[in-house]
């Protein structure tokens, strides 16, 4: 019996699990280290009573709760007003719907083609390669859907997408998105890209990533390398104010465009967050500083439970009117409203026309001017 107390006192207790190294330079700790929780929403900032009902909710139903270390601290902890906040925290109202909300606004469900392809238009599609994002924003298109537990898709289980590219031969442009595809594992990624670029009548392949914004460290050169070989591979992201052309950001961006990626940039125009002309110009030109092309500002869908982050299309055409002539034309991109359903994009554009006469058009400058244009004579035989 003393032999046996004696082995009970000496045996081993089991070791502790060795605590994780704080590494925030390292992209993969930033996403097991994400903010997922009310708890750690509460630790990052102080929360107002519409973001604690509105992260309460998230936990259990609708849009999860996704923030990276990186892009959390690029919030002010204080004010419930921040444009970082804004795009990130959930918030009481995602729970009220309106006239005109949609789960589904771009009809992504009825022209799906195959599994996890749409087909909105006859030369390009969407192959929806993975559910996960490194932030879930709260404005998001595909709420529906993200964050939904499922991740990246397998290749075995893109091979009906890939099967329906390679059968139609109209299609010119695959965009590779999801979720975000730069969110996956480099190999995985890799290997989703290399399918696409054997079809030999797609051009051109895009990648729709927020990465740079909100997890610019995943922009290694190890990611560079692996898709490098895929080229021409257009990068398409996502900044939407100058708070986020971070020093880290524009590394991601500068790294992008050294390896010959081109990269276009698409902004959401938001309510409270970028909808002014002062806020767009300094994020337009500092994105034109760093190699990247301002290429859309869409208005936000109408995703059920957006309403209060949303602007009327009115306020996009003042803004568009008010940029004309102040910026270059390099970094000013196209206002678009995706018209919901799914029935495409539809340019808009301030109107300059003052009048129309026989042979004449009087047009407005951005100056408030008129100035007429007048057509070339008939021709004579």
């Amino acid at each position: 019996m003393a032999l046996l107390d004696a082995a009970r006192l000496v045996r081993p207790k089991p070791l502790a699990r060795p605590r994780e190294r704080k590494n925030p330079r390292d992209w993969r700790w930033q996403v097991r280290n994400a903010i997922t929780s009310v708890e750690g929403l509460a630790t990052a900032m102080r929360l107002s009573a519409g973001e604690l009902a509105g992260a309460r909710r998230a936990e259990s139903e609708g849009l999860p709760i996704g923030i990276t270390p990186y892009y959390a601290k690029l919030a002010d902890p204080l004010d419930p007003g921040c444009p970082i906040r804004k795009q990130c925290v959930p918030d009481a109202r995602e729970a009220r719907e309106v006239p005109g909300d949609l789960a589904d606004p771009l009809g992504e469900v009825a022209h799906e083609v195959a599994p996890h392809l749409v087909q909105r238009y006859p030369d390009r599609v969407l192959l929806l390669a993975t559910d996960r994002c490194a932030v879930y924003c709260r404005f998001c298109t595909r709420s529906r859907m993200v964050g939904d537990g499922g991740g990246a898709v397998p290749l075995a289980s893109l091979e009906p997408a890939l099967a329906y590219i390679r059968a139609h031969a109209e299609i010119r442009d695959v965009i590779v998105s999801g979720g975000d595809p730069m969110a996956m594992a480099t190999d995985r990624l890799a290997r989703v890209v290399a399918a696409v670029r054997a079809i030999a009548h797609v051009d051109t392949i895009r990648l729709a990533t927020r990465v740079p914004v909100t997890l610019p460290m995943r922009v290694t050169a190890e990611l560079v390398r692996a898709l490098r070989p895929h080229h021409p591979l257009w990068v398409m992201t996502h900044f939407n104010h100058p708070k986020e052309l971070t020093r880290e950001s524009l590394a991601a961006c500068a790294r992008l465009a050294d390896a010959g990626f081109p990269v276009m940039n698409q902004t959401v125009l938001l309510a409270g967050v970028n909808d002014s002309a002062d806020t767009l110009e300094a994020l337009f030109r500092g994105l034109v500083r760093a190699r990247v092309r301002p290429y859309y500002l869409l208005q936000a869908d109408p995703v059920r439970g957006t309403s209060h982050l949303r602007t009327p299309l009115a306020r996009g055409l003042e803004i568009m009117a008010a940029l004309q002539g102040r910026l270059t034309g390099i970094a000013l991109p196209k206002l678009i409203c995706d018209t919901p359903g799914g029935r495409g994009k539809v340019p808009l554009s301030p109107d300059y026309v003052h009048a129309r006469a026989p042979g004449r058009t009087t047009l407005r400058t951005f100056r408030g001017e008129l100035v007429d244009y007048l057509d070339p004579p008939p021709a004579f035989e």
